[in-house]
């Protein structure tokens, strides 16, 4: 899928002294993609210079992303994150009906040759928090808090809780149709329904870190417009 025309300070959505953080949009890489010469850091850079990317969301996730304008604010960012002092939270929209209620799912993954993972006894700690929000016809809301930082961490959780990623067909999410929940939904003659997110429907919603200063800050990122469309739509028919 190709990214959307992107302009890097639209999506600014903090920024000071030594830190910018933004609303990555879907479909573009956080760090230099061999496929794709654009990439979230090369556009930061143009921005501001000395840019370095303060950790990484999965090229198909949206969300919240933080970028450090100088060294030492990567080092401070950096040091949080290595001893688990900031807060992350995504949203991620499941199939089926889930009532979680801060359900904690601490399972080992270890990464696939084929660049994805597997939970396994061997692999690397990993901790996450799901809490249901909001359920529908077929699919629920989900905030997810990880503690930890592991490759698909969330994606694979969710999948062992049988509470897939709608969309993450890598670990057994089924892509979003329409048609699936409105009955009088019909195509044009001679057409093929596509799904309505050509994604799957995670966003990380918000992060919370302290600036050099101390202070606590807190920044949360918008909904894109495909990640809105399917709420509207599993929102409107419910029944």
């Amino acid at each position: 899928m190709k990214a959307p025309q992107f302009i890097f300070e639209k999506s600014i959505l903090f920024e000071n002294n030594d830190f910018i953080l933004i609303n990555k949009p879907p479909f573009i890489a956080t760090l230099e993609d061999r496929n794709d010469s654009v990439n979230i850091l090369a556009l930061a850079r143009q921005y501001e210079s000395d840019a370095q990317v303060c950790h990484r969301l999965d090229k198909d996730t949206s969300g919240v992303l933080a970028i450090a304008r100088n060294p030492e604010a990567y080092r401070h960012l950096s040091m949080q994150f290595e001893n688990r002092e900031v807060t992350k939270i995504y949203h991620a929209v499941v199939d089926g009906i889930h009532s979680f209620s801060d359900e904690l799912v601490d399972a080992a993954i270890e990464k696939q040759n084929d660049g994805t993972v597997r939970l396994s006894r061997s692999g690397k700690s990993a901790q996450t928090y799901f809490t249901t929000l909001k359920t529908f016809k077929n699919h629920s809301l989900i905030e997810c808090r990880p503690v930890t930082g592991r490759m698909h961490q969330i994606r694979i959780h969710l999948s062992f809780l049988k509470a897939p990623i709608a969309g993450d067909e890598v670990y057994g999410g089924k892509l979003f149709y329409v048609s699936s929940i409105k009955r009088k939904f019909n195509l044009k003659k001679m057409s093929e329904e596509q799904p309505l997110m050509k994604r799957m429907a995670l966003h990380a919603f918000s992060l919370e870190f302290a600036l050099l200063d101390g202070e606590k800050k807190t920044v949360e990122a918008p909904y894109p417009k495909d990640f809105q469309a399917l709420m509207r739509q599993l929102s409107e028919n419910l029944r």
